[in-house]
Order: structure tokens, then C-alpha cells, then sequence
């Protein structure tokens, strides 16, 4: 941050520093070109307008700071506007000519002050400020494990070899594999992957690095792969190619990763022996580089769980800038992050870097996540991250071969605390085609439907599940009412009631229906073909008709039957209305919940929606089980039992406190901190939110 100081502000030089006085005279080559300067000089001891500054020689960082503050003078000779500033560094002359101090400001400190690594003096006409920046912090030396030692084994570099993709069609690429001299080939080695090639781990010294931390074990026996980015060559001569590296490197979502996964490391593991364990595997990138090695481990904590991230663009390039919101309303995944940054990184339009790489620090930290960091003074470049390469590589590696933990999710202090450490999704059924409903009885045993074989089943209270009845039809949505009588839709176009042993009454025909829930007093179902939400009586009789959106596909009530959630896997929105409990008409719908939608998709997956007591709505979506507070606000998102999409969920167990889920073959739950409501109990009154 600059600010003026006082006119008065005054002080000593600094060890090995002095001020001259009233004229520039003392040294050679330092003359007064204008009678300011000399009128103006301050006495000694005193920082003021125009002093000059002598460093003594033997003073540390002398010979450094002239060089540098000389080749920033140069500059600025021969601007024909005001001088009456003026600065004096050893034998050189420095005319600053800037027209007000103003604007000198923050030019003057972000793009000299603080590239110059020396005691520099900030001019004010009447006074002026002494800046402090160590050299030897600026220059970032590299540090002894960056050199080959004596007696330290040499890696090779293999390379380049090309490799084309599928997933970036057309894209043409080279990658070079660095193999240390410790490799085994009949034992799987880690693996490390740099995105931006050769150039980027040279520039790193990190072939250097990685001989000398695997030679002393501070790191295991690592092959490095540095890939560099996709370019689709123009089909014709004098035009340019298509050159991917933003798109592949900024974007988010796990199209990378992906890449990663199915194209560079099969084409790899031909030749090399390379371990499939993600406690094994690393990624490492700078700039965009080093967001791409971040979001493909955040996509697939399942093969990659080490990260080195420098001068990261977490920024607004490709929706950069999300990460560290995801971060702290994602439930937290087992990944082990180093980041560093620099306070003088890019500030552009599409962010402050400096500014985004805390944020995601921050963020991080808060999750609970394993998280180290490296800040500095320096520019978007790899200096300081050359400096610091052993230090980082050292904290990522440290207790290999333990595995790298999930984070315990009750270091945050999250608002809707839902999640128990340790428990997480378990398989309760497998083996089944098409799975679209779930749904518990009074006694918390969930009952779900193949809708392609057209059996119905029942997952017990330990667990088990059986068979309740054979050729029911496709059952798409389920629900139980309030005499326990489980109702469904069947073939989407009959609301039926299906008794314990399986057989299939009618309750309504003729409609379309998407959904259904019973409550009390009826049931609702969801009219997708007329944009209705439609009352109906247990004994099947219809009653009026509530205009809705287009497109929902599941509603569920508030825990005081005030209110009906609504979802559609169409847009980003949920919908919310008012019931009117005698009628069971809907009015004053409208837009409210907010939610996540996988990257570069304009569709939620939303599909299915279950309520807790405390009246935060659950919605089965795309990217996870969405929690909402009462607000509709996205607080934490659940993981989902697997890659696929989650399709419905319900609660269930004698406390109602498990989560259950399909995704459309398998059911699965989890144990939370939650007690589930049905829209068929009596309502119950949940606490008033914060707003």
C-alpha cells in the first residue's frame, strides 16, 4: 500500500548508507543539473527531496542494487519534462521526471522500489521516504540442492516424444521423461508431472533437484514427466496455429485431467514402470500451469494427491477465480498443496495474482486442507520458485509412503455442519440397470425400484437388501404416505399405491408425471406435460391444478409445510413457492437456490431434492449432493458415491440420520450429522436462519 507521509518525515540512512548534502559535488560522474537539486538538499541525516545517496563500498548488495537501479535510471534520461527530482546512486545519475507524485506512486514503488532490492529513497518535494528491500530476498539464490553434487547419481532426460489426443483433437504436443539413476524397472516408481515441458523444469533446476533429494531419500525414487501444451498446426502456410495452452491449462473441469489419465501416462507406462497409487503421484505448474496441476488433482483425488502450484492463475481467465469458493463449500478430498506467489505477480484484468494466490491459501487453510505456502517480494517468473524447489519438494514428499489423509472436516467452522469425519459413502447394492427413485419407510427402510427389469426392492435395517416384488413396471419416483403406503409413479403416466407384498393398485392415470410427494392430507405430483403441480386425494380423486415452470423433476416441503422446494436438471436455479395447506395450491413461485453446474455446462443435473429437519434442502445433482441453508445458499456440496451423476437420494436408518444415494446402478450411504424429514410427517417448526 502507498501513501504520502508527512512533509516532516525524516530518518538516518540505513548500515553502509549516507546522505549528502546541498550539493552533489562529493562524487565523480554526479553533477546538479538543475538549481533545485542543489537548493533543495536537506541537511545530514535527514531524508529529504533530492538528497543523494552514497552506498559505500563493501556495504552487502552494493554492486547489485547500482547495476539494477542504474539500468532503471537510463530509462528515464533525456525526458524533457520537470527535474526536480532527482536521485544519485554511486557514479550514476538518475533524472525521475514525472508530473505529480501522485501518480508517481505506485509506479515508482511496484515497478523500481521494489524490483531494486536495495535501501531506496521515495521522493515528496520537502521530504522523502526511505523504502526497505533486502537484494539478497529479490535476487533469490539458488540454494545448494539445485547444483549436482559430488557423489550424487545422475538422472537422464529422454525426449522429446510426440503425442497426439482425442481429447484435444488435432492438438500436437512433445514431452521429455526424466528418469533418475535409481529406478528400478521391476518396481513402480512415483510419478511427477510438469505441465510446460522441458523448459519449465530446467528453469526450475529440477532434474538437479530431484537427483539430489531422491540420492539423500528426502524424496522416493520419481520419474518426472514435463509435457507441454497442445498447438493445432493452421492448415495452410502463414497463419497461425490454434495454441491451446490456455484452454487446456485455465479452464476447470476434468477434461486435463482426463488427458492425464487415458493419453500422456498409458503412452508413458509403455516404456517405464510408473505406479497407478495417487499417493504416488504429483503435479507441478506455474502460472497457468500451476492452476491446471491443481484443478486436475481437485478433479481426481482418486490419481493424484500431491500438488506444486507457483505463481498460480487463480484468477478470471477460464473461471479460475471459483476455485476458492469451491474449496470452502466442497467437502474436502485428500490432497497435500504447495503454493508461492510473489507480491509483485501479475495485476491484470483478469485479477490480481498475488491477491487470488492467498485467497486460495485462505480457503484452503480453512477446509482443513495440508497446506504450506512460500510468499515472496518477486515478478511472474520462476526465480523464487527455483529457490524454494527443494523446500517445497521436501514438504510434499515428507512421510512418504503414508497415505496423504482426507482432511478432518471439523477443523472449519462450517454453518451447516453435516459431515463426520471418517464416514463416507458405502455400497449397500450393486447389480441393477436403471435405478431413478429412492424413498424410506416410517421405520427408515429405503425402497428403490430397477426400472428396466421392473423390480421392486427394500434395503433393511442391516443393511440387506430383498426382493418385494417381481414385474411391478418401471417405477420412476416413490414416495411413502402417511399410513405408511408406499405410492409411486409408474410407466410415467399412472400414480399407483404398491401394498407389502408388491402388488400394484391405480390411484390416477392419464397424466404425465415427472414426480410426485405425499403429504398429509394428499399427495402433488409434477405434470411435466402441462406444467402442473397436481393435488390428488389417497383415494385418487383430483382436485385443482398449480401452474408451474417448465422442466421440474422433484419437489419436496419444508419441515413446516410452509413452503415446496422445487428442481429441474435443466437450469442453474431451484424454484421455491408457498403451499397453501387445505388446497395444496402453489403459489408465488420463483427463482432461489443457487447451485454449482459441472464446468462449461449450462445444465445443474438437478434431480432429486430431500429435507432435514433444520430445513436445509439436499439436491442429488451433477457435480454431488448440493446442501442449501433455508436461504438457498450452496453451503458444502457432498461428494457423490462415484463419477456418475447422482440421480436420487433419500433418508433413511431408524434415526434417519443416513444419506442414501443412487447413481442409476448402484445404491450407496453415508452417516451424517443430519436427521431427514418426510413431506408425509406431521411439520415440525425449524429453527430461524441467519441471514
Amino acid at each position: 500500500m502507498c501513501t504520502r507521509p508527512p512533509a516532516s518525515v525524516s530518518g538516518r540512512a540505513p548500515t553502509g548508507y549516507r546522505l549528502r548534502s546541498k550539493t552533489c559535488r562529493a562524487g565523480p560522474g554526479c553533477q546538479a543539473d538543475s538549481p533545485t537539486m542543489a537548493e533543495t538538499a536537506g541537511g545530514e541525516g535527514r531524508w529529504t527531496s533530492n538528497a543523494r545517496v552514497d552506498i559505500k563500498r563493501g556495504t552487502p548488495g552494493r554492486g547489485q542494487a547500482v547495476r539494477k537501479l542504474e539500468s532503471v535510471c537510463r530509462r528515464f534520461v533525456g525526458n524533457s519534462e520537470s527535474t526536480h527530482q532527482a536521485i544519485c546512486i554511486g557514479n550514476s545519475r538518475c533524472m525521475l521526471s514525472l508530473r505529480s507524485v501522485e501518480s508517481m506512486c505506485p509506479a515508482f514503488v511496484r515497478s523500481w522500489l521494489l524490483t531494486a532490492g536495495a535501501w531506496c529513497l521515495m521522493i515528496w518535494p520537502g521530504a522523502a521516504w526511505p523504502l526497505s528491500l533486502l537484494a539478497q530476498q529479490q535476487e533469490y539464490p539458488l540454494p545448494p540442492e539445485a547444483v549436482r553434487q559430488p557423489g550424487t547419481p545422475v538422472g537422464v532426460i529422454q525426449g522429446p516424444f510426440p503425442l497426439a489426443s482425442q481429447i484435444y483433437p488435432g492438438t500436437q504436443r512433445d514431452y521429455w521423461v526424466y528418469v533418475p539413476a535409481q529406478y528400478d524397472a521391476q518396481k513402480p516408481a512415483c510419478v511427477m508431472i510438469v505441465q510446460d515441458g522441458l523448459n519449465r523444469a530446467e528453469g526450475w533446476k529440477l532434474p538437479e533437484v530431484m537427483d539430489n533429494l531422491i540420492h539423500t531419500g528426502e524424496m522416493p525414487v520419481t520419474i518426472g514427466v514435463f509435457v507441454n501444451p497442445g498447438v493445432v498446426p493452421p492448415a495452410t502456410e502463414h497463419a497461425q496455429p490454434r495454441f491451446n495452452r490456455s484452454f487446456e491449462y485455465d479452464s476447470l473441469g476434468d477434461r486435463y485431467a482426463r488427458f492425464l489419465l487415458e493419453e500422456l501416462l498409458p503412452a508413458v507406462s509403455k516404456d517405464y514402470n510408473l505406479s497407478t497409487n495417487p499417493n504416488d503421484r504429483a503435479l507441478a505448474g506455474a502460472s497457468s500451469g500451476a492452476i491446471c496441476a491443481f484443478n486436475a488433482a481437485w478433479e481426481r483425488p482418486d490419481a493424484f494427491r500431491r500438488v506444486l502450484s507457483t505463481i498460480g492463475t487463480y484468477v478470471g481467465l477460464r473461471g479460475g477465480n471459483q476455485l476458492p469458493m469451491l474449496v470452502r463449500q466442497t467437502e474436502p478430498k485428500p490432497l497435500r498443496i504447495f503454493l508461492q506467489d510473489g507480491s509483485n505477480d501479475l495485476n491484470i484484468y483478469a485479477g490480481d495474482w498475488w491477491v487470488a494466490n492467498q485467497d486460495m491459501y485462505s480457503a484452503l487453510k480453512w477446509a482443513g486442507y495440508d497446506v504450506q505456502h512460500a510468499w515472496g517480494t518477486g515478478g511472474h517468473d520462476g526465480k523464487h520458485a527455483a529457490a524454494i524447489m527443494p523446500q517445497a519438494l521436501r514438504w510434499l514428499w515428507r512421510d512418504w509412503p503414508a497415505e496423504i489423509p482426507t482432511p478432518d472436516p471439523q477443523k472449519s467452522a462450517r454453518r451447516i455442519d453435516v459431515l463426520i469425519g471418517g464416514q463416507t459413502w458405502r455400497e449397500v447394492s450393486s447389480g441393477h440397470e436403471i435405478i431413478e427413485g429412492l424413498a424410506s419407510n416410517a421405520a427408515g427402510e429405503v425402497f428403490f425400484c430397477d426400472a428396466k427389469a421392473g423390480r421392486l426392492y427394500q434395503v433393511t435395517l442391516d443393511g440387506k437388501t430383498r426382493l418385494v416384488g417381481d414385474q411391478v413396471g418401471r417405477l420412476t419416483d416413490l414416495d411413502f404416505g402417511p399410513q405408511d403406503q408406499l405410492l409411486a409413479i409408474r410407466d410415467g403416466n399412472t400414480i399407483v399405491s404398491v401394498d407389502a407384498g408388491g402388488a400394484v393398485r391405480p390411484l390416477l392415470q392419464g397424466g404425465h408425471f415427472a414426480s410426485l410427494v405425499a403429504l398429509p392430507n394428499g399427495l402433488l405430483a409434477i405434470d411435466d406435460a402441462k406444467s402442473e403441480a397436481v393435488a390428488v386425494d389417497y383415494d385418487g380423486t383430483q382436485r385443482l391444478s398449480s401452474s408451474l415452470p417448465t422442466g421440474v423433476a422433484d419437489l419436496v416441503l419444508t419441515p413446516d409445510h410452509a413452503f415446496v422446494h422445487l428442481v429441474a436438471p435443466g437450469r442453474q436455479m431451484t424454484w421455491h413457492a408457498r403451499l397453501r395447506p387445505d388446497s395444496l395450491q402453489l403459489e408465488f413461485v420463483q427463482d432461489f437456490g443457487f447451485l454449482h453446474m459441472p464446468y462449461g455446462s449450462g445444465r445443474s443435473g438437478a434431480s432429486d431434492v430431500a429435507m432435514d429437519d433444520q430445513g436445509h434442502a439436499y439436491v442429488a445433482s451433477a457435480v454431488g449432493v448440493q446442501v442449501l441453508d433455508q436461504l438457498g445458499r450452496v453451503n458444502i456440496t457432498l461428494l457423490g458415491p462415484s463419477r456418475a451423476p447422482v440421480v436420487s437420494i433419500a433418508f433413511g436408518g431408524p434415526q434417519r440420520d443416513h444419506l442414501f444415494a443412487t447413481d442409476g446402478g448402484r445404491v450407496f450411504a453415508r452417516q451424517l450429522k443430519a436427521r431427514g424429514v418426510r413431506s408425509c410427517d406431521p411439520p415440525t417448526q425449524p429453527p430461524r436462519p441467519r441471514l
